[in-house]
């Protein structure tokens, strides 16, 4: 017989006891409840019966005490007595409603009687006390029939605290002998239950399971080190241990191939995490540059047999230029025009030399290569391309690279854009977009750098401004303004811009940093440019313009003044010069 069916017969069996078992402890637990029922039920009577023999008690001491000294007080406490007795008449009606027994009810219905009449008889005692007949009060309240009352209340009340105690008890017998009886049958269920458990520990698990199991741990032990070599030993029995012998097996069989598989494995979730850090790491370079280094270390790290090439599309959107290579592709030329290739025309990863039958690549007409164009897109727009050259086996041609290869060409291409609309976005924020220049911004971060080491070279400054700037508005119309501030833009970069910068000011004015020179070579400079200003003639629309001239003035630190006053020594020198009759150049 199988080893399930026997456990299923014993577990079947276990189930039936266990179930029984626990209907026993079940009625057992509800014997006990029963028992507990009755336990407080008696209490709950024998209580309520004390409550009101003590309550008339108390309240016939405080009318007694009343008529005796005529204190408010007892009076008072009388009245909260008989407040007290009729919340306790009310718990009797809710008892009486029930269903006590006749003779429990007859004797509690016997109790509230006899107290009304002692309630009455009491009460007219207190009302003639306060009319003024003391004697007769106390004749009440100290007289037989009120003895008699009393009395006879505390005989009815002794009587009811008996037939309940008698009832009650009987019930508490009964429940306590079926607790007791259920409780037998649940220990004799349980004990079956525990002797079918250990003979099915014993000659099932122990001798069919444990033993054979034992024995042929060493031979698991030796496939789990992926020892393929052990010899599985037969077993006579057609049953679950037998069949797991052929499991082994057919374990020992596949444990080649898993273990090709679990290489694979490796192997894929390598190239994950090489792929992951690549992205991390582009995420944070600050320029095109070291995007390209990065793309260049982990491109032979994550395809070892696969060479290529990071292409970049230049400003005007026409021509691809090699920014970064490895592997040393043999195909890969330092530029070609991005319609030369049917990746960048298609929009999408274009393969050449696989088949015969596609078209290749324009750049790589005429060669035996095999390689995949992969376009680099961001938002709808070409950035790139990245170029791959297949150097040995196949590659290119699995899925997994190519999917992975796509993955990473779309995680370059964003990161370059958001380079190339970073440098845009530094650009806009730096250079005046009418002249070209660098604007107020970058001048006043280029002198806080000078603040450091720098500040101990020396430094000049030209402060510059076009004279009479206004009437070439107003003669010529702004248009004419814009191109005289574009030719005084153009010449000062001309002539100053292999010693320094040029910024622009602001409005008409313009500042040149020159470091190294010093005050006179600077006021020399300074000539050369304002005479290379008024040396051209300019015409607008047709007609020709008044001569542009420019005021200079010259200061230069640490020589001269501190650095944090060199802009305010060439603007004072500036407006020297202006107030000089203009055209000249004045040093500080």
């Amino acid at each position: 017989m199988r080893i399930s069916t026997i456990t299923n017969w014993a577990y079947g069996v276990t189930v039936v006891l266990t179930a029984l078992s626990g209907a026993a402890f079940i009625m057992s637990s509800r014997s006990a409840v029963q028992e507990r029922v009755a336990v407080e039920e008696h209490l709950t009577l024998d209580s309520m019966a004390e409550e009101l023999a003590l309550g008339a008690e108390v309240r016939s001491d405080e009318a007694r005490l009343f008529v005796m000294r005529g204190e408010e007080r007892h009076l008072h406490a009388f009245r909260a007595e008989e407040e007290s007795e009729r919340r306790r008449e009310m718990a009797a009606e809710q008892l009486l409603s029930k269903g006590l027994p006749k003779a429990e009810a007859d004797a509690l219905k016997k109790i509230e009687a006899d107290g009304d009449e002692l309630d009455k008889l009491e009460i007219a005692a207190v009302e003639a006390f306060q009319r003024g007949d003391r004697d007769a009060a106390q004749n009440t309240l100290f007289g037989p029939e009120h003895e008699r009352l009393q009395q006879d209340l505390l005989a009815t009340v002794t009587h009811f605290r008996d037939l309940t105690a008698a009832r009650t008890g009987s019930q508490l017998d009964a429940a306590r002998e079926r607790s007791d009886w259920w409780s037998l049958i649940a220990k004799v269920m349980l004990g079956l239950t525990g002797a079918l458990f250990l003979a099915v520990l014993y000659f099932i698990l122990r001798r069919r399971v444990a033993m054979p199991l034992v024995r042929m741990t060493g031979i698991v032990g030796r496939l789990a080190k992926q020892d393929y070599t052990v010899e599985v030993l037969p077993d006579k029995w057609r049953d679950e241990i037998g069949e797991m012998n052929t499991a082994i097996e057919i374990f020992r069989a596949n444990g080649i191939e898993r273990d090709r598989l679990d290489a694979e494995r490796r192997a894929d979730q390598k190239t994950k995490d090489l792929i992951l850090q690549m992205m991390h790491r582009l995420q944070a370079c600050e320029n095109q540059s070291e995007l390209a280094g990065i793309v260049a270390r982990f491109a032979p790290e994550i395809f070892p047999a696969i060479a290529g090439g990071l292409y970049v599309l230049n400003d005007s959107k026409n021509v691809l230029n090699l920014t970064a290579d490895w592997l040393a592709p043999e195909h890969a030329e330092d530029n070609f025009p991005a319609s030369a290739c049917w990746g960048m025309r298609r929009g999408r990863a274009h393969p050449t030399g696989f088949s015969d039958t596609d078209v290749p690549c324009q750049h790589l007409e005429g060669s035996d290569a095999i390689a995949l164009c992969v376009p680099l897109t961001a938002q709808g727009e070409m950035i790139g391309l990245l170029y791959l050259e297949e150097k040995e086996g196949r590659a290119l041609q699995l899925d997994a690279s190519r999917l992975y290869l796509e993955l990473i060409a779309e995680n370059v291409g964003l990161a370059i854009a958001n380079l190339q609309l970073r440098e845009k976005l530094t650009l806009l924020a730096i250079r005046d977009p009418l002249t070209g220049l660098f604007n107020r911004r970058h001048l006043d971060q280029r002198l806080h750098r000078f603040e450091g080491d720098e500040a101990k070279t020396p430094l000049a400054c030209l402060m510059i401004d076009i004279d009479h700037f206004k009437r070439f508005n107003d003669d010529y119309g702004h248009d004419a303004g814009d191109m005289v501030m574009q030719h005084v833009a153009r010449t000062l970069r001309d002539t100053l811009g292999g010693h320094g910068e040029v910024y622009r000011y602001g409005g008409e004015e313009f500042t040149a940093l020159l470091p190294g020179l010093l005050k006179d070579d600077a006021r020399v400079l300074a000539e050369s440019a304002r005479s290379a200003v008024s040396a051209i003639a300019l015409s607008h629309t047709g007609k020709l313009l008044r001569t542009v001239t420019i005021s200079v003035g010259v200061a230069a630190s640490p020589g001269d003044g501190p650095l944090e006053t060199l802009i305010a020594r060439a603007d004072a020198a500036l407006l020297v010069a202006k107030a000089e009759g203009r055209n000249r150049v004045v040093a500080s």
